[in-house]
């Protein structure tokens, strides 16, 4: 074992030990309260071994922003069988793979299916998610993919998927989401099938664009987020007198780009997600899916990194996240563990990367964590996915390694439904698995606004000590208001208003442990 491994787990070790502390105290913290701050520091180390204790803290502590959430995934199976039952779908009972249209030998659905026939509800259920997937006779992996054809019939009702993932994320305290969805709803992947493929870059987007296809897939898109919220804002009574909670979560959306697909249409999708940033503010990024261990994605990855450094500079507005490194030993030949993190910060221009989790088997992972940590490149951590689909968890979990590089990392649920998770359950994991404190916790949630790919100006002069901009220096958030310098700051940046009611939601969350 490299001396440098060494010295890097052991200093993980000791943070999470306690040994020494890895967040210094910041010379002026906007909105935080040293007393308060401390007393819940010191209630948490106090109940930590106590679960319905330690449970109620994270349910109700301030979490920020969730990065990393499919939209589809994020559904739980219960709501899907609801919907197709209401809408007379048929499932193969061998496969329970849901049909619109019934064949012979399939079960309709019916309202009362969970009354009427527990068994074969329950099933449903399992197939649809991972719960039970150790009794399936599948891996984790298998079990989690292979969910995703089985209710595929019944996850286009957008508007409605919408409304349960945001009022979840209220109830988790969440106040922000970025969710990865596919906008224009494949219409762009056909414009690429249909693409002849030279692999002159400039050439192929020039033809998308030239024939004015590609703005029919925006044009496309836009419609289709504009239909959806329209129906999200009606379930959540957002235009009413009352309004959910849900309507408190602000929400940004991710444009999928399916990694398993042909290089016309993988670069189709990519052109689209750049195009429809630029003409749509909603949308604020693009992000490679579909399992990283696919033949297709193994085998076109290089090609993938190239298509987004010949985008990159052309379309400065939208973001980069990728999906990079989740991936496990044996799950891969070795070769495709070298690199996949280290290019696409370099190659592909993320400025996030998902999971990371195969940290440790890339070629000098070492240097890259430095790379990482010099240019702010954030790690979605998804504990959760994690363990079940590549079965890495507690020590062999990379995460307190990033933290010990400087790498910031934030807390992301992935696909709760699938997962049968939700934001708290990943900072209970958090606490548990990785042996996190409070004042851990509270900076991966202010790094998890930090890092969000919404407008403005950040709060904060300093994302590692967390000192705010001078407009705000002198102002509290448990002594509103804030001044007018302050305030205009506020008004006219997105990004830091979303950080200020962060800082007053820890304010009123850490009061309440005097």
């Amino acid at each position: 074992m490299p001396k440098s491994f060494v010295s890097v787990w052991i200093l993980a070790l000791a943070i999470g030990a306690g040994v020494i502390g890895f967040f210094p105290r910041a010379r002026r913290v906007v909105g935080t309260v040293p007393e308060s701050e401390g007393r819940a520091e010191r209630y948490f180390e106090s109940i930590r071994t106590q679960p319905a204790q330690l449970l109620d803290f994270l349910s109700k502590m301030p979490k920020g922003g969730d990065l990393h959430t499919h939209l589809s995934g994020a559904v739980y199976a219960e709501t899907f069988v609801g919907w197709a039952a209401r809408a007379k779908m048929c499932v193969d009972p061998a496969t329970f793979e849901l049909s619109k249209q019934c064949k012979k030998g399939q079960v309709q659905l019916s309202d009362d299916l969970h009354k009427n026939d527990a068994v074969f509800y329950r099933h449903m259920i399992d197939a649809w998610s991972v719960r039970n997937w150790e009794h399936s006779g599948r891996t984790g992996h298998q079990q989690f993919f292979a969910a995703f054809k089985k209710f595929g019939a019944v996850s286009d009702r957008t508007g409605e998927m919408l409304a349960e993932v945001r009022a979840r994320a209220a109830a988790g305290h969440l106040g922000y989401l970025e969710l990865m969805l596919t906008p224009d709803g494949g219409a762009s992947r056909q414009l690429g099938e249909k693409l002849k493929w030279t692999g002159e870059l400039s050439e192929m987007r020039n033809a998308l664009l030239k024939q004015g296809l590609i703005d029919s897939a925006v044009k496309a898109s836009m419609q289709n987020l504009n239909a959806a919220e329209k129906e999200m804002n009606r379930i959540l009574r957002c235009d009413q007198s009352q309004p959910a909670d849900g309507c408190k979560v602000q929400v940004r959306y991710i444009f999928q780009v399916g990694r398993g697909g042909s290089p016309g249409q993988v670069f189709a999708q990519m052109l689209a997600a750049f195009e429809l940033a630029n003409a749509d503010v909603r949308m604020v990024g693009l992000n490679l899916v579909q399992p990283e261990d696919g033949d297709v994605a193994r085998n076109d990855f290089s090609l993938h990194m190239r298509m987004l450094d010949y985008l990159r500079p052309i379309y400065a507005r939208a973001h980069i996240t990728l999906h990079a490194g989740e991936l496990a030993p044996g799950l891969v030949p070795p070769e495709t563990l070298k690199s996949h993190i280290h290019d696409s910060v370099l190659v592909g221009h993320a400025e996030r990367i998902g999971h990371g989790a195969d940290l440790f088997q890339e070629d000098g992972w070492e240097s890259l964590l430095t790379e990482m940590a010099k240019r702010k490149v954030m790690v979605e951590i998804c504990l959760t996915s994690n363990d079940v689909i590549l079965n890495i968890s507690k020590q062999n979990h990379p995460l307190r390694t990033y933290m010990a590089s400087g790498v910031p990392v934030a807390l992301a649920t992935d696909d709760e439904g699938v997962a049968r998770s939700e934001i708290t359950r990943e900072y209970l994991k958090a606490v548990e698995d990785q042996r996190l404190n409070y004042l851990e916790l509270k900076k991966m949630a202010r790094t998890s606004l930090e890092h969000a790919f919404i407008a403005g100006e950040s709060l904060w002069q300093s994302n590692r000590s967390f000192v705010s901009i001078p407009q705000c220096s002198v102002d509290r958030v448990d002594l509103p208001p804030p001044s007018t310098d302050c305030q205009n700051f506020l008004n006219a940046n997105e990004k830091a208003a979303l950080q200020w009611k962060l800082e007053t939601e820890f304010a009123q969350f850490e009061r309440a442990y005097r």
